[in-house]
């Protein structure tokens, strides 16, 4: 039996202090209470919190002002603190990194573009997959993000929005990708649960679309089927890198337990449950997956599938040997999937120059 350098279960460690987006309606409705005040104050909260993203207790002028303290501390207690921000393209491309309530860095990434919103989210801190050619992969896996530390990156983008914080005016969060640290399904409760807070309406969450949001997956098999029996519409993105187990066994450790069917056939019940298409996503590594037969093959496993490729040039990380695929062999490559039926894009590599582009997050202090 192979043994595989990848951990699932995240170290024991102190939780992060109970949020209000840790709970569901009814269970704030029980903490508040517990607290000894009337149950309808979880309401008044979640409002503040998802539909007016307060973050001053001053401004909850509903709460009456000698319990407002005392609820604000048990309900909403600060569970991330920005370190910095760092901007490319104007100011519209932003990374934010995240110090946890012990110590633990994080980092999300907000990205305006002129139709939508997008915000890169992380839901560990690190990861425990050791993909060999992703920073964050590298650093290995040092806790499970709660739900509340989850959603909080999201309302803190959208309350930057709001405020006009971000280049191009007032503007709301359009979309959220589970893409930034860790993998989202090793860390399935929670980030199911989060994906319930962004999506329930107001006051009981964000108030999203479901269709707005992207769960990846480097491909843990049994996850994707337990999600597809979520009665959920997300997007499914299978960061798949190889259509050959040979080669995937070395990019993407997981797939010496799950290999490329079992994962692709998950994949197909998601689909099937959902009725949403399937992102493979496939970074082009020069001279190591980006031969023309591999590109035929992949086409071959993906013709006739509710399914779209993502072609991702390999973005740079410290002290990496590899590189991007040369400009006519991604075209080719992209030629050979499409002349296969298989819609495929070359995605775009936004936040490179600061380290926020796919693979890069690594939660650097320097």
């Amino acid at each position: 039996m192979t043994t595989l350098p990848l951990v699932f279960d995240a170290p024991r460690r102190a939780k992060p202090p109970r949020h209000l987006a840790d709970l569901d309606p009814a269970e704030r409705r029980a903490a508040v209470a517990d607290l000894g005040e009337k149950p309808f104050r979880a309401g008044q909260l979640s409002h503040h919190y998802f539909g007016r993203l307060a973050d001053d207790p001053a401004a909850m002028t509903d709460v009456p002002t000698a319990r407002r303290g005392p609820l604000v501390e048990a309900m909403l207690p600060t569970l991330l603190t920005p370190v910095r921000h760092i901007e490319c393209d104007g100011g519209t491309t932003r990374k934010t990194l995240w110090r946890g309530f012990d110590g633990t860095l994080v980092e999300s990434v907000l990205m305006r573009y002129p139709d939508r919103v997008t915000m890169c989210v992380s839901s560990q801190a690190g990861c425990g997959m050791a993909c060999p050619f992703c920073a964050t992969g590298q650093a290995g896996l040092t806790r499970n993000l709660s739900t509340g530390e989850i959603v909080e990156q999201v309302v803190a983008g959208a309350r930057a929005m709001a405020r006009g914080e971000v280049p191009g005016g007032p503007g709301r969060i359009s979309n959220v990708v589970f893409m930034g640290m860790g993998e989202p399904l090793a860390n399935y409760n929670r980030v199911v649960a989060a994906v319930r807070r962004l999506t329930d309406p107001d006051p009981d969450g964000l108030g999203m679309s479901q269709r707005n949001i992207t769960v990846s997956t480097v491909g843990l098999a049994p996850a994707i089927l337990r999600l597809a029996d979520e009665d959920l519409s997300v997007r499914l993105a299978v960061s798949l890198h190889a259509p050959d187990d040979e080669l995937r066994d070395s990019l993407i450790p997981v797939n010496n337990r799950w290999k490329v069917d079992e994962v692709l056939d998950a994949a197909w019940t998601y689909a099937g449950r959902t009725g949403r298409r399937v992102s493979i996503e496939y970074a082009m590594i020069r001279d190591v997956n980006d031969q023309p037969w591999r590109a035929d093959l992949l086409g071959k496993l993906l013709a006739g599938r509710l399914v779209h490729v993502n072609l991702i040039p390999l973005n740079p990380t410290p002290g990496s040997e590899w590189d991007a695929s040369p400009k006519p062999v991604e075209r080719e490559f992209v030629r050979r999937l499409r002349a296969a039926g298989v819609a495929t894009t070359v995605r775009d590599t936004r936040g490179r120059e600061i380290d926020g582009a796919c693979g890069q997050l690594a939660a650097a202090e320097v």
